[in-house]
């Protein structure tokens, strides 16, 4: 079905080339899960597939791509769009169209699908993504994860041969991306679609992958099974970092297996993980109610943050998290309820005053983002929060050393850029810092990085929220963890208790080992140096 020979491509301008005389076939009916990190040219091996690259990135490309028989380099994205299904990493900047239906209804319209056949397939789909109480929303109100699933919907209506995914869990709660992954795999199973799948959460798609492709940077690919690849990439989801360290051969790539392998494990006492910090109070929020027309986002939610304390907030997709960060912070919308840090109120702030007492990162961070250079954003990062000269630039050189002064903002790898609006936000010494998914795009040593980021940040006696669909991340970062659902909050508490003993968030390690324990660094530190 997809066929690369000796493909090499150069962006204009650099010398070395992104992929480097790579050769694959993927076969009709293929589940494939493309991994690397990030920057290791894993976007542009997928856009070679329906001919974005060369096409629309511009570049030189060497070699033949070619679907179905049809050559990609011989014919415009256009052409190609009956053969591949895309979806990208920003969901918002695909829509076409106002509404939902719309959207989900555009693709088939420009194929020219019978109008009857359009109607049954858009039924089809909204039921399949559990979307049909979203059909006649505007596409701009919906959640991240919402609209990531009417992307994903809006090229499954066409029925293409070949899917090709990037990053396509990255906003879904955990739910939310096992009900998607289910999707794809039926239609592999029943339909015979090649699905291509580029994703750094391996633990969500690994289960259903009968193949791998590995993207190590140096333009070339690793390609195998996902048990004989994982063997020995330098990144792997958690289950396969416990085989690892425990040495199990063959590497168990699903919960269930692992489970097995670990009846007769005998571990001592889980560690005493972190307590909730009992800090001086630097936020208060009650009864915040946030309305977006009939909608209620957030519905009288009371919240305390404390110095040094990192909190998790998590829910399914439409739960109110972002609604929540946003009128914590102040210019989001807030119809009832009050918030204050240091005895003001964000709200009754100006822009200016407002960052110095509450930073908020986005979930898209690059929207913070609009000079020509890292040092112009730095420099203007000082001038608008009056800090010192080069007060920015210390804390980039701080959370992301190496960062070219000269370099565009956009041409900066994800974990780069959110570094980069991190240090522009905490320029102004803000006591609470929120983020808005922060590990979209970002691989396992990357969020690794940013909870080192989060740990110091605290530690100066500052709060910091994260919200987020990412179990793990949240296992290894937060020491309290929120829950909401339909804008309320149902579980606070320490993070141990409230994954732990939950079958929707808890982590691989929790699942084989029990809720006691949650990461792999707990088991690491737990067992004796021998067994290591």
């Amino acid at each position: 079905m997809i066929e690369l020979d000796r493909v090499s491509f150069w962006y204009h301008g650099q010398a070395d080339p992104v992929l480097s005389e790579v050769t694959l076939s993927v076969g009709e009916g293929e589940f494939v899960l493309m991994a690397g990190r990030t920057g290791s040219g894993k976007s542009t091996l997928l856009g070679t597939i329906n001919g974005l690259v060369p096409h629309f990135t511009g570049g030189h490309l060497d070699g033949t791509v070619s679907v179905d028989g049809v050559a990609t380099h011989a014919h415009p994205p256009r052409e190609l769009a009956h053969l591949v299904g895309v979806v990208g990493q920003d969901p918002l900047a695909g829509f076409v169209t106002d509404t939902v239906e719309e959207e989900l209804a555009y693709g088939m319209e420009q194929l020219g699908v019978a109008p009857q056949v359009m109607r049954r397939r858009v039924e089809e789909t909204l039921d399949l993504l559990g979307i049909a109480d979203l059909r006649r929303r505007a596409l701009r109100t919906l959640s991240g994860g919402q609209q990531q699933r009417v992307a994903i919907g809006s090229v499954l209506t066409m029925h293409p041969k070949v899917l090709v995914l990037d990053e396509p869990t990255s906003a879904l709660d955990p739910t939310a991306a096992e009900d998607v992954l289910a999707t794809l795999a039926r239609l592999v199973l029943d339909l015979g679609t090649t699905v291509v799948v580029a994703e750094h959460r391996m633990e969500r798609v690994v289960p259903f992958a009968d193949r791998m492709i590995y993207v190590p940077g140096d333009g070339s690919v690793v390609d195998g099974e996902p048990a004989d690849v994982l063997r020995s990439t330098p990144v792997a989801p958690p289950i396969v970092e416990l085989g690892r360290l425990l040495r199990w051969d063959p590497l168990p790539l699903s919960v269930r297996d692992a489970r097995r392998r670990a009846r007769d494990l005998d571990l001592p006492a889980p560690p005493v993980r972190h307590e909730p910090s009992s800090g001086a109070v630097l936020l208060s929020a009650s009864d915040v109610v946030v309305r977006y027309g009939a909608t209620v986002a957030v519905r009288g939610v009371d919240l305390t943050l404390r110095a040094g304390e990192v909190l998790a907030v998590m829910g399914r997709n439409g739960s109110g998290k972002s609604s929540l960060l946003w009128a914590l912070q102040g210019s989001g919308p807030r119809q009832g309820g009050s918030v204050t840090v240091g005895e003001k109120d964000p709200k009754t702030l100006s822009s200016a005053e407002a960052r110095k007492v509450v930073g908020l990162v986005p979930q898209t961070a690059s929207d913070l983002l609009y000079l020509q250079t890292v040092d112009a954003e730095c420099e203007a990062a000082d001038r608008e929060s009056g800090a010192a000269a080069g007060t920015c630039r210390a804390l980039l050189d701080r959370l992301a050393p190496d960062v070219a002064a000269d370099r565009h903002p956009r041409d900066l790898s994800e974990g780069q850029r959110l570094a980069l609006v991190l240090a522009v936000q905490l320029s102004a010494a803000p006591a609470v810092v929120l983020l808005d998914e922060p590990t979209r795009g970002l691989d396992y040593p990357a969020k690794a990085a940013l909870t080192r980021m989060i740990a110091d940040i605290a530690s100066d006696g500052r709060t910091v929220v994260v919200a987020t669909h990412d179990v793990e991340f949240v296992a290894t970062t937060a020491a309290r963890t929120v829950v909401m659902a339909e804008g309320e909050i149902v579980s606070d508490g320490p993070t141990t208790e409230v994954l732990g003993g939950s079958p929707a968030f808890a982590t691989q390690i929790a699942k084989i080992l029990g809720p006691d324990w949650l990461t792999l660094a707990d088991v690491a530190a737990a067992l004796p140096q021998a067994a290591r």
